[in-house]
């Protein structure tokens, strides 16, 4: 795609254009914003590094394209992680300064950005790209800062020291290159934590010369330190020229990060010399779903902490006509309880053909297009009476910072951007325990986005590292439940493998093995093969924590334990540390007892149901429950029962 490259004069937003570069994108224009004030080397910008400002026209002639410039008026007005449009923020100073750019240049669809770490600088491009119908392309995040730094290093990026403000950097290491510096940046990480690539601020670059400047170069004619006379702080004012190289550029591209972590890759190894699994059962022939005469019933119910809005669907024929009356029933049921679609943590679409999917999510899209921090989303094709069935989870107001998460819209080598109005991660956070609602997620390769045509065994693989990443990113760690969609039993063995594999390796064994559910529907997004999602936590000390229980919650507890136990397979983690949390998974053959822990459930508790169509009619009562029809259930073992339950209790 054509892009336009946002650039301070430092090593992140060149090195970036480079991997753009390397990635076949085209460089149509150059952005900048500066101080309105042109005396002042620098602001005091959350976003923008103006040192060095005043040499900034000169990358224009260096890479021969246009550059647009816009003065910042603005100030660090909104400060909240995510951005939304704020009067008089320098982030609309950004807008402005692409809306000309793409006035200019029509045909310019991404932007470049050299966000590393920054969930800040990354969400307010995203935020103006969205609002611009612009892809961010942020090729450097969330990379590992050494491996970065020796990558900027070895590719010969002339970027040198223009500020510093960290313990161990002083103005005698101003002018310095950073392969000059780098072994000592190092050494102040290992000391002092002192970010490598200047991540916290501790320094700031211009680049001179780079391989992707064919044959010019910026050459230093005069400088002057200046000494911050409060702080630890000094910066280098410089007058350049622009000079020819001696010899042109021999540029090349840069060969992008390996799509699997070494820990990943190892885990591929063992899953291709894994044995295949027998699928075992209690039946021979273990029922296949129909699609019978059968509505899933509709389910509302409320615990202390969320609300459970459970299988909406509409009986209208035309299938945008019954997006909107699902969507009219959620926004309905939503107002009843004082809250709005901004509390919803998590949805489970389902699609009876996903050949629909964008005529639908653009439905879905409308109620959701103005939150920065969409819920997080499952989405998959399976059978169902109707065209569509919505499931989601909301959160109830208790006090603040409750909802968190990362909605990322950025191209990067990472994870996928999302595909659609959803975030990657909803987190909620209570005073005893954080939960994390994952996303789906597919073997899209991050820096394209196109769907991985390798093995089966690596798309296994592959998407269970982008959950990873996720759940990594939300810093909530532990499994809670975890489920696995395929669309042909012939993955079982591979999936199962690639999920014990990723167990004692990844996760060192700590916690939630048996909470993995794998289940097979008929279609996934992109025609995938196999999509991973689910729920982390961690527990969180909490004042309030007691251990003592009372006579009637120790029975309580004992007449759950003695339930659960006659399940074929349970597995159960406690979110908190008191154990007032727990996430159970069940799996049987036998209806009866899933009507047992229904009929014990009456409502208090969110519990799903995962079946064919033909088993969940075997069911008598039990109205609380997402039903989640699928064409086959199978344990972490690849053990094969005609029923699982996710069940997640809060005394």
């Amino acid at each position: 795609m054509k892009f336009v490259a946002l650039i301070s004069g430092g090593k992140d937003s060149f090195f970036n254009i480079h991997h753009c570069l390397s990635q076949g994108h085209e460089l149509i224009a150059l952005a900048n914003l500066y101080p309105q004030d042109p005396n002042k080397d620098e602001i005091d910008s959350f976003m923008f590094q103006t040192v060095g400002h005043d040499i900034i026209d000169n990358y224009s002639q260096l890479l021969n394209v246009p550059l647009y410039r816009q003065a910042i008026t603005g100030g660090s007005s909104n400060q909240h992680l995510e951005y939304s449009i704020t009067k008089d923020d320098e982030i609309e100073d950004l807008y402005q300064l692409l809306s000309k750019v793409k006035s200019n240049h029509p045909d310019v669809e991404g932007v470049s950005c050299g966000a590393i770490l920054s969930h800040y600088q990354r969400s307010r491009v995203e935020n103006v790209c969205d609002r611009l119908s612009l892809t961010s392309l942020a090729y450097l995040w969330q990379r590992d800062q050494y491996e970065l730094m020796q990558e900027m290093c070895q590719n010969l990026l002339d970027a040198r020291l223009i500020k510093v403000a960290a313990i161990g950097l002083n103005e005698n290491h101003l002018g310095k290159s950073i392969s000059q510096l780098f072994a000592q940046l190092v050494k102040l990480n290992q000391l002092y934590e002192v970010h490598i690539c200047g991540e916290g601020g501790e320094f700031e670059t211009l680049v001179f010369d780079s391989p992707i400047f064919k044959d010019k170069k910026l050459a230093v004619i005069d400088k002057q330190i200046i000494n911050h006379s409060n702080d630890d702080v000094s910066y280098l004012k410089v007058k350049v020229e622009v000079i020819d190289k001696d010899f042109p550029s021999e540029y090349s591209n840069i060969t992008p990060p390996d799509l699997l972590t070494k820990e990943f890759d190892e885990i591929l190894d063992e899953v291709k010399a894994s044995p295949d699994i027998k699928s075992l059962s209690i039946n021979d022939t273990p029922e296949k779903s129909t699609v019978e005469n059968v509505y899933s019933k509709e389910s509302i119910f409320s615990t202390k902490t969320k609300l459970y809005i459970s299988n909406l669907i509409s009986l209208e024929t035309d299938i945008k006509d019954q997006a909107v009356e699902i969507f009219q029933k959620l926004t309905e049921i939503l107002i009843h309880n004082d809250l709005t679609f901004n509390d919803i943590q998590h949805i489970t679409l389902l699609l009876s053909d996903m050949t629909n999917f964008t005529d639908i999510n653009s439905i879905y899209g409308q109620n959701f297009q103005d939150l920065y921090l969409p819920p997080s989303r499952i989405c998959v094709e399976t059978n169902l009476k109707t065209d569509i069935q919505l499931s989601c989870i909301v959160l109830k107001h208790h006090g603040n910072n409750l909802k968190s998460g990362h909605h990322i819209r950025s191209r990067s080598y990472w994870a996928p951007q999302n595909i659609g109005p959803y975030s990657q991660t909803i987190i909620e956070t209570r005073e005893s325990y954080k939960l994390a609602s994952l996303s789906g997620q597919i073997p899209l390769i991050p820096s394209t986005m196109v769907l991985s045509t390798e093995k089966i065994e690596f798309d296994s693989v592959f998407s269970l590292q982008h959950l990873y990443r996720v759940k990594t990113l939300a810093n909530v760690n532990k499994l809670g439940s975890i489920i696995c969609f395929i669309t042909s039993d012939k993955y079982l063995s591979v999936v199962s493998n690639t999920w014990k594999e990723y167990y004692s390796g990844i996760e060192d064994g700590k916690t939630g093995l048996g909470q993995l559910v794998i289940v097979q529907v008929s279609a996934l997004p992109k025609n995938a093969r196999v999509e991973w999602g689910g729920i982390s936590y961690e527990s969180v000390s909490s004042m309030y924590d007691d251990d003592d229980d009372d006579e009637e919650e120790k029975k309580n507890e004992d007449k759950l334990n003695s339930l659960i136990e006659k399940f074929e397979v349970n597995s159960h983690v406690d979110v908190n540390k008191d154990g007032s949390m727990k996430i159970v998974t069940l799996f049987t053959n036998e209806s009866q007892l899933v009507q047992e822990a229904l009929d014990y459930n009456d409502d208090k508790n969110y519990i799903q149901v995962v079946a064919s169509h033909s088993l969940i009619t075997k069911l008598t009562s039990g109205s609380g429950f997402e039903f989640l029809p699928v064409e086959n259930v199978w344990d972490y073992k690849g053990n094969h029962y005609n029923y699982s339950i996710i069940w997640k209790l809060e005394n």
